[in-house]
């Protein structure tokens, strides 16, 4: 499996539309960028980019690209989301925070986790999306902008729908479940053995050279 991180800021500012996870909030201000400016989808596009060891969305979706002004990062996250798979890799866990004084995520957060588990064809258990504040610190304590961070897990297409099609066929009575934990588990163990194998040899090579 691999892992990514990301992170966005935006300004925020009277008057605009203010777009969170693929949800128009009715807030006094709203975020200012080159796109609908939603953070959230933003920092899961990177760390999924990062996952696949991509560049990040600066680099796809630059701003100096009049193509793309106002577009929607739902439609960001698809097209990510397309270089996952093309990458052979599947995204099966998001963890996201959002950091602002206001608005409060809770009420919208299983929305927002619908939302982009649709776009990245997971199942909206597979995302977690929550709200921070910094206690009136910083820019975003301040009001001045609002940032999100996240956390991807992707691990191989193949393993990915093999455990898929496990929980598939064993979802009346969680056998299936339990079967995909053990394929977990077992890649688990392979991959930790082949760590050891590898810093063991690693270590051989260092004494031969003394």
């Amino acid at each position: 499996f691999r892992i990514g991180q990301g992170y966005d800021v935006h300004q925020l500012e009277e008057g605009r539309d203010f777009w969170l996870g693929g949800i128009k909030i009715d807030h006094s201000q709203g975020a200012k960028g080159h796109s609908d400016a939603d953070v959230l989808c933003h920092a899961i596009a990177d760390a999924l980019l990062g996952a696949i060891g991509e560049l990040d969305i600066g680099h796809h979706f630059p701003n100096s690209d009049e193509s793309i002004r106002g577009i929607s990062s739902l439609e960001i996250l698809r097209k990510v989301a397309s270089l996952v798979h093309q990458a052979n890799s599947r995204a099966v866990n998001v963890d996201a925070t959002l950091i602002a004084e206001a608005p409060k995520i809770a009420p919208y957060a299983t929305t927002m986790c619908a939302n982009i588990a649709a776009d990245l064809g997971v199942d909206s258990t597979c995302v977690n999306v929550k709200g921070k504040t910094t206690e009136k610190l910083g820019f975003t304590g301040r009001g001045e902008g609002i940032a999100a961070q996240a956390v991807v897990v992707a691990i191989d297409a193949a393993l990915a729908e093999h455990r898929q099609r496990l929980v598939d066929e064993g979802a009346d009575d969680a056998a299936g479940e339990e079967a995909a934990a053990v394929v977990d588990d077992d890649r688990g163990l392979a991959d930790g053995q082949r760590v050891v194998e590898d810093a063991g040899q690693c270590l051989v090579r260092c004494l031969l050279a003394l």
